[in-house]
């Protein structure tokens, strides 16, 4: 297996199927000595939690959560 001139690898069908890994599914890197792991995302992989942590406390507008909510439903 290569890795292509943009840093991509094709996960094999076997291992695709076998973790569940859909298209679009959110996944996380993790390496341990010389050894690279690949697992599904958790509900929030640390770069959400990140940057939620990073967004928390900015808002400018002064709306109740049920006014935003009721904004994006339309």
């Amino acid at each position: 297996m290569k890795i292509t001139s943009k840093g991509q690898v094709t996960i094999p069908l076997e291992v695709r199927e076998k973790m569940g890994f859909l298209p679009d599914t959110e996944v996380e890197f993790k390496i341990s000595g010389n050894t690279v792991l690949l697992k599904k995302a958790g509900a929030q992989s640390k770069r959400s939690r990140d940057l939620i942590a990073r967004m928390r406390g900015k808002a400018t507008v002064k709306m109740a959560t049920d006014e935003i909510m009721a904004l994006t439903r339309g």
